[in-house]
Formats: structure tokens, C-alpha cells, sequence
């Protein structure tokens, strides 16, 4: 069960530090060109929040199990990826994107195993 939540945790960080740095970096036009649609209802300063968010959130994933110091912040942050998640879901889903819609929410599903599983293991 420990490699899983690892492997899962690892998969999540990949995916969150490139969405992450690309919405604080790239203009909405950009973003949109290379596939990010998700953010098209929001305004540009909840989509780089969110940005900061998603990066803050991959620090949290390892740092505190790795360090073994605040331990409980590892499934804080993986129960605040879900929350993004299911914004995110709901977002494609109302612009009419199934494959973007199922793809968060595979990410959402790996994020809650990682919450259950770290909130499991504290």
C-alpha cells in the first residue's frame, strides 16, 4: 500500500508542478491554445491563485512525510488537489469536454487515495 500511495503521490506532483507553473506563467490566449480550456469561465487572478495553490500543494505532498514534521499536512494537500479537481471536472464538464472531465477525475480519484491514505497512516 506504501509504494502505491507513493507512486500515486508521485503521478499527482508531475501533473501539479507543470499545470502549476504553466497557468503562472502563460496568458489565458496560451494557455487556452495548449489545452488548458479549463480555465476559460475564470478570471486570470483565480487561475494564477490556483497556479500557486497547485505548486504549494506539491511541496506538501512530500515535504512533511519526507521530513517527518507536520506530518498531517501531506493529506491537506492532497484533500485540497481533490477540491481543485473537482472544480476543474466541473469546469470541462460544462464546456462539453468528456475526455478533459474523465481525465480530472482520474487525478481527483489518485488525490483522495493519497488523502485516505496518508490521513490513514498518521
Amino acid at each position: 500500500m506504501n509504494t502505491i500511495t507513493w507512486i500515486f503521490t508521485g503521478m499527482l506532483a508531475v501533473v501539479f508542478t507543470i499545470s502549476g507553473v504553466l497557468k503562472a506563467a502563460m496568458s489565458r490566449a496560451r494557455l487556452i491554445a495548449s489545452g488548458q480550456t479549463g480555465i476559460a469561465p475564470f478570471p486570470m487572478p483565480l487561475v494564477r491563485f490556483v497556479a500557486v495553490c497547485e505548486l504549494l500543494a506539491v511541496a506538501g505532498l512530500f515535504a512533511p512525510w519526507l521530513t517527518d514534521t507536520a506530518r498531517v499536512l501531506t493529506p491537506l494537500a492532497a484533500s485540497g488537489l481533490v477540491i481543485v479537481m473537482i472544480g476543474a471536472a466541473t469546469s470541462h464538464s460544462s464546456l462539453r469536454e468528456p475526455r478533459s472531465t474523465a481525465a480530472n477525475t482520474i487525478l481527483l480519484a489518485l488525490a483522495a487515495f493519497v488523502a485516505a491514505a496518508r490521513f490513514a497512516g498518521l
